[in-house]
């Protein structure tokens, strides 16, 4: 076991507790000498079917030959009433079998995941451009788009538009929330400002993010012989479908079986918002008795579906001369859109990541959770993390100009440390000394200072041309904050010839998850990976399942997964010890899986027996040959009323080097070389986890600098497929990509194989690049100030930044003559 001196207490005690059910006698993962284990690199299960195309997506899925089509008729407005909706005349349309509104609904029309205030159909009060109005069945996919069209030229439908709300700052400003207000508090933040040698403020706009997953929003449901209904869908949350869908139809939860193989990507898009095509599509799979399949064209989804959220943030800290902070105050406005979704934890997250790696001191932070009649925004990609962090990242660099030392060495002096190592919402900070570490270590694998130095003479002799650097880290908590949600369950079958089978509550959306439980249940049945097979997440194999969300997937899926591996080992060991009996028992103590054997004894008295013998003779014995495992995260808790507790059970770290250079006559860069280290404990699987961190980054930058959604005056998204919103591109990877894993730092605490989380963390990485254009820009002030820079970070934003700093600091460009 690594040393306790790193962390705390209670965070010790739990891990001693624990140690055994997850280390036991083995070694750590990257140790593990199976192939194909966890600890191994190994390909995705689905690599193959993905590349040849039969990978089978909802769209793939083979239906009954009556199976009909939905389209939706959505909102033209962002506010207004619906005055009517002649239904009976849809209904008569060519090609309809069907059309349903709020009236057709026998059960909950209002499908909120936690709070009310989301409407399956518009009843009265349309609150974005949008929103779903009534849905059409037909024949086939076209005759049902055609219908909806046809209802809006004839006037069948009829709303009375009305002003919309679009300003979050302004709703705020009126007190117009989806949920109340929340503040975080430590210490004496008006004592820490008013003794502070100097005050740093500043405000910025952080942008939204359209999730732009491969599949878009899809589902098929299938009625059953009794009242109930069979729902494939591309979903990151099946259990919580199961229980709309069941609501909306007046059913109980067990004539619901929702079925997810795999999705075409989530990033959150699919936690909550995937269910309501579920409930239209099974509601009307219940009228008709017939199959139903919708899914969003592109518009559509873009439209009807919510983002991540932007944000408003604002910042006062009082720093001493050094550049350390003191203390201060923070606030956050997140625009929520026009109802709570998950806003209440999103806003949450954004305030416990508010400091990202760096120590507060006596802080508040606030955060405002702002209603606007737009779609409401929901999960994406660090839950409202990166948001968070973004208004720390932007007071680093200010901080540096204002005192005259590199960003880097005012970081490094504000991170976390043994002194300082509790946040603003009394949470210690654990392994500060791996967060110190990482970034030491790259700060030389990337030649930091000598490119700093090279960056700094290149910028003194080209007045067009400027290169920018910055190193930024990361600290992202693991866990989700809703203390119920850390949980799982798992179901393990082993048959008779020895093969296996696992379920659990995780979906697949590409990141791997699948291929981590498989290995896990190969290492600790000592098997070869070929001999577990994984199957579809089914909410009739394992029952109410959280969401596969909050970088927990492997986590909690696999210490199930693992606990049910363990109850079984030790009952066909309590068997094999009376059973093969020959003179005398075998050693139940000293009893191992090992090569696909179990063996008992040492050296000569050593007995190996083949596993799939084993088995047979179990089966034989009657032993059972199944078992569920489950798991629940320990120690973590939050008190609302207070803003204190622990709500993460760790975090995982990691810091990022970005280069870029900047044409100040147009806004446009290029990012040139970008440099990753990144901690994920031991490795799972370091293949996948190289591909998140890669992944991530990758997304982060597109998120901060080319990604814009925009909305015309009315509230109607025009930023609404490829052509006008633009995320990154194969030519946008920078030209030096070097990524690498933190190696010989196990996690503190007992996750699986002392592995950390590795889905959302790395997407905050490409804050180094936001960060990188300002130390560029800060150039044409003679680093004497950083400007604000809102994001994304486009060519425009970034020429309008250039254009203000020069105005400000110089009378460049020269007169004609004067070169």
């Amino acid at each position: 076991m690594k040393d306790d001196a790193d962390v705390g207490p209670d965070s010790a005690e739990a891990r001693r507790e624990l140690d055994d059910r997850i280390q036991g006698a083995s070694p750590l993962a990257r140790d593990t000498l199976l192939p194909g284990s966890a600890g191994h690199s190994q390909a995705h299960e689905s690599a193959v079917k993905h590349v040849t195309g039969r990978a089978a997506y909802i769209d793939d899925l083979k239906v009954p030959a009556d199976c009909l089509h939905v389209a939706l008729a959505l909102s033209p407005v962002a506010h207004g009433r619906l005055t009517g909706v002649a239904l009976d005349q849809v209904r008569a349309l060519p090609g309809v079998v069907d059309a349903v509104g709020i009236e057709e609904v026998p059960g909950h029309t209002d499908i909120g995941p936690v709070f009310p205030g989301d409407p399956i159909f518009v009843e009265d009060e349309i609150s974005y451009a949008g929103q779903v109005l009534f849905a059409v069945a037909a024949e086939s996919h076209r005759a049902a788009r055609e219908a909806v069209k046809a209802a809006f030229d004839a006037g069948l439908v009829t709303i009375d538009e009305r002003p919309a709300s679009l300003d979050a700052v302004a709703a705020a400003e009126r007190g117009e929330f989806v949920r109340p207000t929340h503040v975080q508090q430590r210490g004496d933040w008006e004592a820490a400002l008013g003794g502070a040698s100097q005050i740093v403020e500043g405000e910025q706009f952080v942008g939204g993010q359209e999730h732009f997953y491969l599949e878009g929003q899809a589902c098929l449901v299938i009625p059953t012989e009794d009242e109930g209904v069979v729902v494939h869908t591309s979903n990151q949350h099946p259990s919580e479908t199961q229980k709309l869908v069941a609501e909306v139809l007046g059913i109980p939860f067990h004539a619901v079986t929702v079925e997810v193989r795999r999705m075409g990507g989530g990033f959150g898009g699919k936690e909550t918002q995937a269910s309501p095509w579920a409930c239209i599509a099974a509601l009307i799979a219940r009228r008709t008795g017939r199959a139903a399949r919708l899914r969003l064209p592109r518009g559509d989804d873009m439209r009807a579906t919510g983002k991540r959220h932007p944000f408003h943030n604002r910042y006062r800290l009082g720093v001493d001369e050094r550049g350390v902070i003191q203390g201060g105050e923070i606030t956050v406005i997140g625009d929520c859109g026009y109802s709570p979704d998950l806003s209440d934890a999103i806003v949450d997250r954004a305030m416990f990541h508010a400091d990202n790696a760096y120590s507060l001191g006596a802080a508040r932070v606030t955060g405002h959770r702002a209603r606007t009649h737009t779609a409401s925004n929901t999960a994406f990609r660090g839950f409202g993390g990166p948001q968070g962090m973004m208004v720390i990242e932007a007071a680093m660099d200010d901080i540096a100009r204002r005192v005259g030392e590199d960003p880097l060495t005012v970081r490094k002096r504000n991170l976390y440390r043994r002194e300082r190592n509790v946040t603003h919402y009394g949470q210690t900070v654990e392994q500060v000394g791996l967060l110190h570490e990482l970034i030491e270590r790259l700060e030389a694998s990337s030649d930091y200072w000598a490119r700093r130095e090279a960056i700094t003479a290149f910028n003194a002799g080209s007045p067009v041309i400027k290169r920018g650097l910055a190193l930024t880290p990361v600290k992202f908590g693991i866990s989700f904050t809703a203390k119920h949600l850390n949980q799982a369950g798992a179901l393990l079958h082993v048959y008779t010839d020895g093969s296996v089978q696992i379920n659990h509550g995780g979906t697949e959306m590409g990141q791997g998850l699948h291929t981590k439980i498989c290995q896990v249940v190969a290492r600790e049945l000592a098997l070869d990976l070929d001999s577990v097979r994984i199957t579809a997440t089914r909410t009739d194999k394992v029952p109410n399942t959280s969401p596969t969300a909050a970088s927990s997937g492997a986590d909690l899926n696999g210490m199930a997964a693992r606990d049910a591996c363990l109850r079984l080992k030790a009952r066909l060991f309590d068997f094999a010890a009376e059973h093969f009996y020959e003179g005398h028992a075998l050693d139940r103590e000293g009893m191992r899986l090992e090569d696909g054997h179990l063996v008992a004894g040492e050296g000569e008295s050593e007995r190996r027996i083949p596993w799939g013998e084993l088995v047979q003779a179990a089966y034989l014995g009657r032993v059972s040959l199944s078992e569920k495992g489950f798991y629940a995260t320990p120690l973590i808790h939050y008190d609302r009323d207070t803003g204190q507790g622990r709500p993460f059970y760790y975090y995982a770290f990691g810091a990022a080097v970005a280069e870029v250079s900047v044409d100040t006559l147009s806004g446009e860069y290029q990012v040139s070389r970008v440099d990753i280290l990144h901690d994920v404990g031991d490795s799972l699987n370091p293949a996948i986890d190289i591909g998140q961190v890669e992944g991530g980054f990758i997304q982060g930058m597109g998120w901060l600098t080319s990604e814009e959604l925009k909305w015309n005056n009315a509230g109607r998204l025009i930023s609404d497929g490829p052509a006008t919103y633009k995320i990154p591109t194969y030519g946008d990877l920078p030209p030096v990509f070097n990524v690498a894993l933190m190696e010989g730092h196990p996690n503190s605490m007992a996750s699986i194989y002392r592995s950390k989380a590795v889905g959302e963390p790395p997407f905050m990485l490409g804050i180094s690049v936001w960060s990188a254009l300002r130390d560029a820009l800060a150039s044409l002030a003679d680093y004497r100030e950083a400007p604000r820079l809102d994001t994304p970070a486009t060519p425009e934003r970034v020429l309008l930044a250039a254009e203000a700093l020069r105005a400000r600091h110089s009378d460049w460009p020269p007169a004609f003559g004067e070169q």
